[in-house]
């Protein structure tokens, strides 16, 4: 994912973003046009194509944007010199506090089931993430004592999270904190 460059106009494309960020999270990608995003933005709505080339395209730059500040956090949160079950209860903590971020996810892979162009850009932003995964439990993957391929164990961990992550945007949270508590216990009588 680049950077934003800094350039003339940079200032309605952060407001276009912000913009399309909120959208996504209280309306959802289906309740979201271009005159909408212009207008929550204060800006005038051909500048979305200017920008961004359709509305499709400003979303998965959002998700892109949000993704960019989520993934230095984390691997701020793994680099740093504590435990790694320090580090898996505050990854856990993320669960409740990303909520808007989870919701954009979902919407956008929603909205890329049937958009190869889209679906290849999420596909990145997916990679990003196992990246971090696979960075986080590669030296700890081992003093566990799983015989499991760390690749296989990233794996499983991804999938949990966005099972929990889609269960609870559904309103769904039977059982989580009891997995949680139960994981958390595994996780101390191995690393300690």
């Amino acid at each position: 994912m680049s950077k934003l460059e800094v350039r003339p106009g940079h200032e309605t494309e952060q407001a276009l973003l912000d913009a399309a960020e909120r959208l996504l999270v209280e309306v959802g990608a289906s309740g979201i046009t271009t005159r909408r995003v212009a207008e929550e933005a204060g800006a005038n709505h051909g500048l979305v194509h200017y920008y961004f080339g359709s509305v499709e395209q400003l979303l998965v730059r959002v998700l892109e944007r949000f993704t960019e500040r989520l993934i230095e956090r984390q691997r701020q949160m793994y680099a740093a010199d504590t435990p790694f079950l320090e580090k898996w209860r505050t990854a856990m903590a993320y669960l409740d506090e990303d909520l808007p971020y989870q919701k954009i996810w979902f919407e956008l892979q929603a909205l890329a089931w049937n958009r190869p162009e889209l679906q290849e850009r999420l596909v990145r932003v997916h990679a990003e993430w196992r990246d971090v995964l696979t960075e986080a439990f590669a030296p700890v993957h081992e003093e566990v004592g799983l015989d499991l391929p760390l690749e296989a164990l990233v794996s499983l961990v991804y999938t949990f999270n966005e099972g929990i992550m889609l269960e609870r945007l559904s309103g769904i949270e039977r059982g989580h904190r009891e997995l949680l508590d139960w994981i958390d216990g595994w996780l101390e009588r191995r690393t300690q």
